[in-house]
């Protein structure tokens, strides 16, 4: 990565406050609420200062030592995120492993899992900002969900246009935001300072010595404190791990603390401000102003979730866990701004329905976390996996560093799930649903390439396929999806057709392990025959495969290709499920269905339609 100047370092930063920071940065709107709420606890000093020790010393552990210092080390290229994670362990794993194997399911699960926390946090987060309008009137309760709602769909309705005009505030609202947290918590904190002794982790072990049980409910509540760390993850490529970091340390972390602290204060000194505490900062005069702020504040948290979801769907399409969908590019300067049409209506149909569902943040904050914990869990056995066998790192060394993170992340799932009776289910429930559609799709391709291969003919074999047969004028591009066989296309057309072009070019795409492929070694070609081509294009999970970029690296090599000059035959594989019952046969049945609609390469590879030929071909399963 270059390196920056001061200058450009600091703009970074601040962009990064507005997308990386927006989930964690919008948790104190209901962490100390649902934390207390959920474990019934009585508002005393024990209760307040062990809750508040916990989440110190949460944000510390987990969020400074594992993601920050850690976990940002195993960067795939620069992205970040457990699917890029899932692909950087996949190299060092050999194919058909039982480790592999292993891999994948863990990946599918923790992309389910983050999926659930892309639905549940702007029902949480919005919801929460908008509730301050319960301490301006107390009449308003009721327009709380109805104007939670209304924004929640316009939100959702405004994502095709893209995020890359607003994109540029969200880092100074968010700046405003995290000072406004910090000076409002420094302010209580002045008039209590015994808060300050939370610092100790004593009153966390005291807590959980003294009342157990409360300890554990308190402790899915502290987790939604640090929520927004595989977020932090997952997003670092759009700014580098420097800019994060210093964000993080400089910034997001204080700013944090001391508005945790000063709420706790503020309920130490009045125990009745446990409902909606962080409003209650801030003087009535000013309590518009801060419910204005807040608003904007989950909004673009949302925004910042709702874009991760597009990405990661994107990803999980490249490495083979979803069908084809299609995707919309939003800014030609940009990569990272897309928009998919199928994923935006369903996340937001989601979210409404938790808004209606469970109508306030204390009542969300028992669902939210358990997703999220689980994903955690998962990344820290990656990150195990990419410490032995490509940092290389010793056993006890491993042992020493990931084994108090995996104990903590154990502890943090096991928390989470008390609240399973209390909408943790939710979640839980969606992301086994998810899960199960990835691992039917990932099957269900290899059992298709399995019976493709079975009678496919070797590439080998082409100059007798080929031997008699007519060739006509102009060029013809076959996608092939095995570089070591004739493409169905291209059997179905000299069966059905009985000719063959000029120039015929076998064009494999293909998506690398890496985010990006670098311009140089974007295709490879090889010529089979005269007039014969094989051409290899490479394209990053991060990527959208593009044909027409491909044949622009094909000319810059000395194969003169123009999508206007050449006739591109697809092969749709029309997928039959063979009568079965029980499980195989539903899941046969599912793939098939979902093959059937599944975008079209035309549109999913950027291809010309007017000059696009579709041949069937059915193949039992």
């Amino acid at each position: 990565m270059k390196s920056e100047g001061p200058a450009s370092t600091f703009a970074t930063m601040i962009g990064a406050m507005g997308v990386v920071y927006g989930d964690i940065g919008t948790s104190p709107l209901y962490t100390l609420e649902s934390a207390l709420g959920a474990a019934g606890a009585p508002m005393d000093r024990l209760a307040v200062l062990g809750l508040l020790s916990w989440i110190f010393w949460a944000l510390t552990v987990v969020v400074t030592l594992k993601y920050v210092v850690l976990i940002m080390r195993a960067d795939n290229e620069g992205e970040g995120g457990i699917l890029a994670l899932f692909a950087l362990v996949l190299r060092s794993l050999s194919a058909g492993s039982r480790l592999l194997r292993v891999v994948v399911v863990l990946a599918a699960l923790g992309a389910a899992l983050f999926y659930c926390d892309t639905l549940i946090t702007p029902a949480i987060t919005m919801i929460s900002a908008v509730e301050g309008l319960e301490n301006l009137n107390a009449q308003m309760t009721s327009a709380v969900v109805p104007v939670t709602l209304v924004l929640v769909i316009a939100l959702f309705a405004i994502q095709h246009r893209g995020t890359a005009r607003v994109g540029g505030m969200f880092g100074p609202v968010m700046l405003v935001w995290f000072v406004v947290l910090a000076v409002t918590g420094l302010l209580a904190v002045r008039r209590n300072p015994a808060v300050l002794a939370a610092f100790s982790p004593v009153y966390a072990g005291l807590l959980l010595a003294h009342r157990p049980g409360v300890a554990l409910a308190i402790l899915g509540g502290v987790f939604l404190a640090v929520t927004g760390g595989e977020a932090l993850y997952a997003d670092m490529g759009q700014f580098g791990r420097r800019p994060v970091r210093i964000a993080w340390t400089a910034v997001v972390w204080p700013a944090l603390v001391l508005n945790y602290f000063g709420q706790g204060a503020l309920i130490l000194n009045n125990p009745r401000a446990a409902h909606l505490p962080l409003f209650q900062l801030v003087p009535a005069t000013f309590l518009p102003l801060l419910i204005l702020l807040a608003t904007a504040a989950s909004i673009i948290a949302s925004q910042a979730t709702i874009t991760g979801a597009f990405s990661v769907t994107r990803q999980c399409i490249q490495l083979d866990l979803l069908p084809r969908l299609r995707i919309t590019q939003t800014s030609a300067l940009e990569e990272s701004q897309i928009y998919i049409p199928a994923i935006n209506w369903i996340v937001m149909l989601a979210v409404c329905l938790f808004v209606l569902a469970f109508r306030s943040s204390a009542a969300l904050g028992a669902a939210y976390g358990s997703a999220v914990s689980g994903t955690m869990l998962i990344t820290t056995l990656l990150g195990i996996q990419l410490a032995i066998t490509q940092w290389r790192w010793p056993r006890y060394y491993v042992a020493a560093v990931f084994g108090p993170l995996m104990l903590v992340d154990l502890v943090f799932f096991i928390g989470n799930l008390s609240k399973f009776t209390q909408g943790a289910w939710v979640p839980l429930t969606l992301a086994v649903l998810l899960f199960t559609v990835f691992m039917v799709w990932r099957s269900g391709r290899r059992l298709l390439r399995n019976a493709l291969r079975a009678v496919a003919v070797p590439l080998a074999d082409l100059p007798k396929l080929l031997e008699g047969i007519p060739r006509v004028a102009g060029t013809a591009v076959f996608l092939a999806s095995d570089p070591k066989y004739v493409p169905s296309a291209m059997l179905r057309n000299i069966e059905y057709n009985h000719i063959a072009h000029q120039r015929i070019v076998l064009l494999n795409i293909q998506i690398s392990r890496t985010p990006r492929q670098d311009a140089a070694g974007r295709v490879r070609i090889e010529q089979l025959l005269p007039e014969i081509y094989v051409v290899t294009a490479r394209f990053g999970f991060m990527e959208r495969p593009d044909v027409s970029e491909a044949l622009k690296q094909c000319r810059a090599r000395g194969l003169k290709l123009f999508a206007q000059d050449c006739s591109f035959f697809l092969g749709w594989h029309l997928v039959a499920p063979r009568p079965r019952g029980g499980y195989e046969g539903v899941r046969r049945r599912l793939f098939a269905w979902m093959q059937r609609r599944s975008t079209q390469a035309v549109e999913f590879f950027r291809l010309p339609d007017q000059h696009v030929i579709v041949l069937a071909t059915q193949v039992e399963l």
